[in-house]
């Protein structure tokens, strides 16, 4: 779950989010070798819900930690993806959330 930094309107986020870093994220030859499911999602305006928590939400799938920990310990992740992050992500704010996906129905 992530917020976007001071000065960035919510439309700026959401089009680096999906027009930038989305396409340099899936761009590095790791993202196509290790991750299983990458998205990007934002809030919509929805009635009789509360407003969001967060400006947006990156979905990053990997079949298991091996796969995480290449990906992530990648020297493009860490020189062209990871310094993009702070462009329009506050990292102050970041929440992870750490999944094992149990289909119930």
């Amino acid at each position: 779950m992530i917020n976007r930094i001071n000065g960035m309107t919510f439309e700026q986020f959401v089009e680096y989010h999906r027009d930038q870093h989305g396409p340099l994220f899936i761009s590095i030859p790791e993202a196509q070798r290790y991750v299983r499911k990458y998205t990007v999602s934002h809030p919509v305006p929805a009635e009789n819900y509360p407003g969001p928590a967060y400006d947006g939400l990156t979905e990053i799938w990997f079949e298991n930690w091996e796969d995480h920990n290449a990906f992530f310990g990648s020297e493009n992740y860490k020189k062209l993806v990871n310094p993009d992050e702070a462009r329009f992500i506050d990292m102050n704010t970041v929440a992870v959330m750490v999944t094992e996906e149990k289909i119930v129905l």
